[in-house]
């Protein structure tokens, strides 16, 4: 009798919530993963694993203007980054490296914003009710990691040429070549490719529950790493060093070029040509150490400090905010984008009024 009574305290102990506090958060273990050995892994393998993200408000007022505020950041994203697209498609004038960078910047930040958006809106809307499969998380995270990698090399990429622009103005032609410029849009790419493909086999296979609530709205590394129920040191230190690679050497770049791009300025003999410029640089540096910034207090902090709200929070800069006005500073305060633009528009006005 006795041993029946441990027995069934016991079980209704398994029966209880077995759960680990996770960033302010509880994780329910189920109890059929302990009882029945490598069931989670097993789940993994049959595609039962499902994620779904923390709303941010549980209110539907709070919700819809939460919606609201992020389709429109969204929308002015794609927007301005299409409009330098197609300006710079159509114009010929503009048949320019220079320009081809900031066509590449473009689509690449259309196809970031993209990647995220759609889901956190529809995440939104559902109350954090909308269920992802793990090979659509999987996906999801892989092309974060390619194309923000890539978005992030590329900006360096402008930076050093801008630099050679003004450096160099002679030789900018022979130096910043189409062949050149193209390697390095590709060898952009292809480093991208290469930090995105190993992060997500390794983080993918993890063991989960069958649903996982992620303290986040979109599809990121540290807060799914968070959810295992495995030893994920080697993981965190692969996401550490992968990020430490993208963000310091690529930041290091930008403000060496930044601070040659500065003493160049200040060689300038008329004050309002050196204001111009002191003010579209200091836009652009403003940006990208805000775009930095954000990234490495996420991905460069220590695990142990990680908070899943500063996470969202400091997420949405780096994925909305900086997206809408990457596409106002590096390139619609140019004045030859600006003036094919408006060429665009009279030339638009003018079939118009023949037809």
């Amino acid at each position: 009798m006795r041993m029946r009574t441990q027995w069934l305290q016991i079980v209704f102990l398994l029966q209880l919530d077995l759960s680990q506090v996770q960033g302010h958060r509880r994780v329910t273990l189920p109890m059929t993963s302990f009882l029945v050995p490598g069931l989670i892994d097993e789940e993994n393998q049959t595609g039962e694993v499902h994620f779904h993200f923390h709303p941010f408000s549980t209110d539907p007022a709070v919700a819809s203007l939460l919606f609201m505020a992020f389709l429109l950041l969204y929308l002015g994203s794609l927007i301005g980054n299409v409009t330098i697209g197609l300006i710079v498609w159509r114009d010929h004038s503009l048949y320019t490296p220079m320009y081809f960078l900031l066509f590449a910047l473009a689509m690449l930040e259309i196809g970031f914003s993209t990647n995220i958006a759609p889901l956190t809106l529809a995440s939104i809307l559902s109350m954090g009710k909308m269920l992802i499969s793990l090979p659509g998380y999987g996906a999801q995270m892989f092309f974060f990691i390619l194309l923000g990698g890539s978005d992030w090399i590329l900006l360096a990429v402008v930076a050093y040429d801008r630099y050679m622009a003004l450096h160099h103005p002679l030789r900018y032609n022979l130096i910043m070549s189409w062949q050149v410029c193209g390697q390095m849009t590709l060898g952009s790419l292809g480093l991208g490719f290469l930090l995105s493909l190993p992060l997500t086999i390794l983080i993918c296979p993890l063991p989960f529950c069958g649903h996982n609530e992620v303290y986040h709205f979109f599809c990121d590394m540290p807060a799914v790493i968070r959810l295992a129920y495995a030893d994920t040191h080697m993981h965190e230190a692969a996401l550490y060093a992968i990020s430490f690679i993208i963000l310091s050497i690529s930041s290091l770049l930008i403000t060496l070029s930044y601070v040659f791009i500065m003493a160049a300025i200040l060689k300038i003999h008329s004050a309002e040509e050196r204001h111009k410029a002191f003010s579209t640089c200091s836009s652009c540096l403003t940006v990208v150490l805000l775009q930095g910034g954000c990234g490495s207090l996420i991905y460069l902090c220590p695990s142990s400090s990680y908070s899943p709200e500063r996470g969202q929070v400091v997420s949405v800069v780096y994925t909305f905010i900086t997206l809408v006005l990457n596409p106002l500073i590096y390139s619609m305060r140019n004045k030859l984008l600006k003036d094919a633009l408006k060429k665009e528009e009279i030339t638009r006005f003018l079939l118009l009024r023949a037809h």
